[in-house]
């Protein structure tokens, strides 16, 4: 079936953490490669819509994971469009072990860029083909996330030629990766990251340097904002929530 794609996944040991489990951020990566599969098999890839002067951009994420599997156990991640509103284009992922049980979930918003105006364009007048399965695993309409108040923690990176994607920006879960390095490392130590939401709302590129600031909101809740450095503008705005590792 064309319009829900899946592709299977083996946890290599250096997409591990230090307790032996799937990073968050290799989930991450898992769910764009996922994606990006589907878009290709459906003639809509990056490389299909570069020839046309357009790209997809990610604009919101929600991402839920109930249990991070270990190296060398197999995931599969299940994704389809659920939804097209004017200029944005939901997209759903499903994440199930290799026992068969559903461990994650998320659910994104993309946008259809006009490369030669640089303006987001109305997805279904540029392709009238691209199939919806109306079907959400989270009810989540992306309202705007909450500014950070005052930060508890800081820290500062330089965007690296490593860091970029095929737009040549910086990849959106280099964003996430940065953002988790605020997180305290008792947290990181006792916790595993349960949620996290992401506002992508400007773009960085190679040797920005970005300042990634915390602030921490409840026991095991972050907000976290991503800027620029030169210019001081907002990157990235993001929520994270942690629980006891089992």
């Amino acid at each position: 079936m064309r319009d829900i794609f899946s592709r299977s996944y083996r946890i290599r040991s250096y997409e591990a953490d230090f307790r032996g489990m799937l990073r968050p951020v290799a989930l991450l990566n898992y769910l764009q490669d996922a994606a990006s599969g589907h878009a290709d098999l459906l003639g809509f890839s990056l490389s299909d819509l570069r020839v046309r002067d357009a790209t997809w951009l990610l604009s919101r994420y929600h991402v839920v994971v109930d249990r991070y599997p270990g190296a060398g156990e197999e995931l599969l991640v299940t994704t389809w469009r659920s939804l097209l509103e004017g200029i944005y284009a939901f997209r759903e992922f499903q994440i199930t072990a290799g026992d068969g049980s559903v461990i994650g979930c998320a659910t994104s918003s993309w946008v259809l860029l006009n490369l030669r105006t640089r303006r987001p364009m109305r997805i279904r007048e540029f392709l009238a083909d691209l199939p919806v399965v109306r079907k959400r695993v989270l009810e989540d309409d992306f309202p705007k996330l909450p500014k950070l108040g005052s930060s508890d923690a800081e820290q500062q990176f330089r965007a690296r030629m490593a860091d970029l994607d095929l737009n040549r920006h910086v990849n959106h879960a280099v964003y996430a990766e940065w953002a988790l390095e605020t997180v305290p490392q008792p947290v990181i130590q006792e916790c595993c990251l349960s949620e996290i939401e992401i506002a992508y709302l400007n773009e960085a590129v190679l040797g920005d340097t970005i300042i990634s600031r915390a602030e921490r909101i409840d026991r095991g809740a972050f907000i976290h904002q991503l800027i620029r450095e030169g210019d001081g503008r907002e990157l990235t705005r993001l929520r994270t929530g942690w629980r006891p590792c089992a």
